[in-house]
């Protein structure tokens, strides 16, 4: 029985992590729950699966639920505590299913522990691939991807060498928007940006799928995953999202990973390789399906994608950049404080003003972080 710490365990990927454990509770033991300030679901989920250990970053959320609960779960508050959970000593694998860069902390604390990650937080390869890349390594612990792209992927290349891969095709839906131009995009308001075709995903990542942000996350995060170089990575529009993501060969095949729209599958998948377990998931039915279509994104449009791939290219500190200036624009946007198109201004003239550090040590992509949330943050009131 494999011990699970989630941490993140109220949001999106979080509760179908959770989705997952309940379907298999022979196979798995959550030891901690961890969340930011959802003391009320929290707690459900404490008096459920009576972990050893549930955390809440907020200090006021920790107080609530403190003075609610007596049961025999430890308690702890506070971002310290948070990210110390990623190293009890009874975890085998920690889910690492929060948002944004606050991942990066935790997951590097874990590998410091030597557990294995159930990476759902892009952002921290985003951030520093290389350097959590290279301590997994030291360390001897797995990396496994929850992301569907790039379980996608890990699937595909079971079996294969890295080195007689080609390409490696990063499938899109191209979120809410797919054909629309710039002019269409003026004015278009929070519910639209939200209303997604094929996932249910969290707030902040349905509003990166819209600006094709989230799928240049993806990139960055493939590049240090599977070792590829930028212009072996391909994005595809596939609106249908059947199609997860695919690999070319060096001989022209290509492999790709089919399934429902349902991000329980890869979560199951990741934790438990590499066996595979049975699941009651929507099964692709081919005779009912018709069209599988495919197309070159909008790069000119929909310019996140495009802005992924210099800061990917660039390397060294300016992909942590992006990302912060993301985040507040995201954030921004969220709550009413800017337009939609804006979300790309406020990218690029964060990364534009900004020098890139090379080979950037951990302390400094924290600086980084900082003042791109600081720069980005004064451009929102101009």
């Amino acid at each position: 029985m494999k011990n699970i710490a989630v941490l993140g365990s109220t949001g999106s990927i979080g509760t179908q992590t959770l989705d997952v454990v309940r379907s298999h509770p022979e196979l798995f033991h959550i030891s901690v729950l961890a969340a930011n300030a959802s003391d009320e679901l929290l707690e459900k989920q404490i008096r459920e699966f009576e972990p050893e250990l549930a955390v809440l970053s907020d200090e006021a959320a920790y107080n609530r639920l403190k003075s609610r609960y007596s049961g025999p779960t430890k308690l702890a508050g506070g971002r310290q505590a948070f990210i110390d959970a990623a190293a009890v000593t009874e975890v085998d694998t920690v889910v690492t299913s929060m948002m944004g860069f606050a991942g990066l902390e935790p997951t590097m604390k874990a590998l410091e522990a030597k557990k294995n990650i159930a990476l759902a937080n892009k952002e921290t390869l985003v951030v520093a691939g290389e350097i959590v890349m290279r301590r997994a390594k030291e360390q001897g612990v797995s990396i496994l991807p929850v992301d569907s792209e790039h379980c996608a992927f890990f699937q595909c290349l079971q079996g294969e060498r890295l080195a007689t891969v080609e390409k490696l095709l990063l499938t899109c839906s191209g979120g809410p928007f797919r054909g629309m131009k710039r002019e269409d995009l003026k004015d278009a308001t929070r519910d639209q940006v939200l209303a997604h075709p094929t996932w249910n995903m969290g707030q902040k990542i349905t509003v990166d799928s819209a600006t094709l942000v989230n799928k240049g996350l993806e990139v960055i995060e493939a590049k240090w995953l599977y070792g590829m170089r930028y212009d072996q990575i391909q994005v595809v529009v596939h609106p249908q999202s059947i199609v997860h993501s695919m690999v070319q060969f060096h001989d022209g095949a290509v492999i790709a990973q089919l399934g429902s729209t349902d991000m329980k599958l890869p979560i199951q998948y990741a934790l438990t390789y590499p066996e595979r377990t049975d699941s009651q998931f929507e099964r692709l039915d081919f005779w009912k399906m018709k069209d599988l279509t495919f197309a070159e994104p909008d790069t000119d449009t929909f310019k996140g994608l495009k802005f992924a791939y210099e800061a990917g290219e660039m390397g060294g500190s300016m992909p942590c950049i992006f990302n912060a200036a993301n985040e507040i624009a995201v954030g921004a946007f969220l709550k009413g404080g800017i337009k939609f198109l804006d979300i790309y201004d406020i990218i690029e003239q964060t990364m534009m003003k900004r020098e890139c550090i090379m080979e950037p040590t951990l302390e400094e992509l924290f600086e980084e972080d900082r003042w791109a949330r600081d720069f980005a943050a004064s451009l929102l009131t101009k």
